[in-house]
């Protein structure tokens, strides 16, 4: 997560984000009593376009407009005017010829119209698993971290996200608490991740799995609304994965039952309405890669799973880097689909290493659970990769620009919000409860009115 440039403190500017060639107003604010507007003088904004240039070079390119404007009020300069393509733009403001300060904007192609961005976790563990924190904790803890949404997925068990969504649920919270699960079934190593499903896939096997042990088989516990198809013996199991080996006729060199596994899995997922995500091959586990590389490339031609965790899980090169590669090379052989960023995490402290290596901005309508997944779904979302403050973003080049000019310019921002009902909901836990809902309550749609400001896409 970036730290707040200097310049946030003492101006903003909105809207940040716009769709191009279209006339927009745009406000530059003076937040700070050391920058005092002259509303009887002419003030300069000089306006650049990143992709065109340095005017010094490329004159012929029009890379330069002067906009002269006075001042509204002592606080605030408003100016009205066009933006070309789908790029980021310098706005540099000017008292004569002495530069106060340089803001940045961004225009959009028209396809971004109503799709704002939304930064989550797809992929996070809890002690209900093998996880460090409560399914309450990590939820706030992430929300502090700066999360829109995110996904209690633990190992075999639907009911830890239950959990965290029954905990919050009398109080207003502006963090997305989704379902889902880490789904682990007979025939298979394969790790699958049920995201946002209405019913557990675990749950639909009567076996010594944990999801039995712990909860039984009350619908309850094995989906989010009480429907859910009915449980099936190890038999019934068996033979449904037997039938889909038939069916599928993979290759000789390719586990059988396990890619049956992976369909049936994935085809369940989508029948309850989640994503379902392929995580982590390169994980290095056993002294070898978790899945062979033939499996993991069979897997990519035939794409049974809805999204592909590139980056997630641990901190070294040969994972996340590897999956980067794969990604890319397969994007270069014409194979697409879409990608998520996950933590993988099982310590939600952001003092642990591994609590926020990587995330999701997904570009959707609104920060709800069909939308994400949609938007995802139509290859709209980014994977963030943050191990250090040099972070790096994988995805469509023109998402990728997109989502480094965000995090730079709209998320520390946004992110201070976030942290403080970060704050509140470790306050409600903790059994201040009354005054944490007052507070809880006073912030709510913060985020939402930042959208409002922020985008006028």
């Amino acid at each position: 997560m970036k730290d707040m440039k200097d310049q946030f403190y003492y101006f903003d500017i909105y809207p940040k984000v716009f769709l191009e060639n279209q006339e927009v107003n745009i406000t530059i604010q003076s937040k700070s009593t050391k920058y005092i507007f002259d509303p009887n003088k002419e003030y300069k904004v000089v306006l650049r376009e990143y992709s065109q240039g340095r005017i010094m070079y490329y004159p012929e390119r029009n890379n330069y407009r002067e906009v002269l404007v006075k001042a509204k009020n002592e606080s605030e300069i408003v100016f009205t005017t066009t933006f070309r393509g789908e790029q980021r733009h310098s706005v540099v403001l000017c008292d004569g010829e002495t530069e106060i300060v340089e803001l940045y904007l961004y225009s959009l192609h028209e396809d971004m119209k109503g799709r704002y961005p939304f930064r989550g976790d797809l992929h996070i563990h809890t002690c209900r698993s093998d996880g460090r924190q409560d399914p309450a904790t990590v939820c706030a803890n992430y929300r502090g971290h700066g999360y829109d949404f995110m996904v209690i997925s633990d190992h075999q068990r639907y009911y830890p996200s239950l959990e965290a969504k029954e905990f919050y649920k009398n109080v207003n919270i502006d963090l997305n608490i989704v379902p889902g699960e880490e789904v682990h079934l007979p025939y298979t190593n394969l790790h699958i991740v049920n995201f946002g499903g209405n019913y557990s896939v675990n749950g639909l096997i009567k076996d010594e799995l944990d999801q039995y042990k712990e909860r039984g088989a009350d619908p309850k516990y094995r989906s989010f609304d009480g429907n859910c198809p009915d449980i099936i013996t190890m038999e019934e199991y068996t033979k449904q994965i037997d039938d889909l080996v038939e069916e599928l006729k993979a290759p000789d060199y390719i586990n059988q039952r396990s890619n049956a596994v992976a369909v049936w899995a994935f085809n369940h997922i989508r029948k309850a309405g989640g994503l379902g995500i392929f995580p982590h091959p390169y994980w290095i586990v056993g002294h070898a890669y978790q899945v062979p590389e033939e499996f993991v490339d069979y897997l990519m031609e035939t794409k049974p799973f809805d999204a592909f965790e590139v980056l997630g899980g641990e901190r070294y090169f040969e994972m996340n880097g590897f999956q980067t590669s794969t990604y890319y090379e397969d994007k270069a052989k014409g194979r697409k689909y879409p990608i998520v960023g996950s933590t993988d995490s099982h310590n939600s402290l952001k003092s642990f290493p591994g609590s926020l290596i990587c995330s999701t901005i997904v570009f959707c309508d609104k920060n709800e659970r069909l939308s994400i997944i949609n938007g995802i779904k139509d290859f709209y979302s980014v994977a963030v990769d943050t191990i250090d403050v040099n972070y790096r973003v994988v995805g469509d080049f023109r998402f990728v620009k997109y989502a480094s000019f965000l995090l730079e310019n709209y998320y520390p921002l946004h992110d201070s919000l976030c942290e403080s009902e970060g704050e509140m909901m470790r306050m409600y836990i903790s059994g201040d409860k009354e005054r944490a809902k007052k507070l809880l309550n006073a912030a709510h749609g913060e985020i939402e009115d930042m959208i409002k400001k922020y985008f006028a896409n």
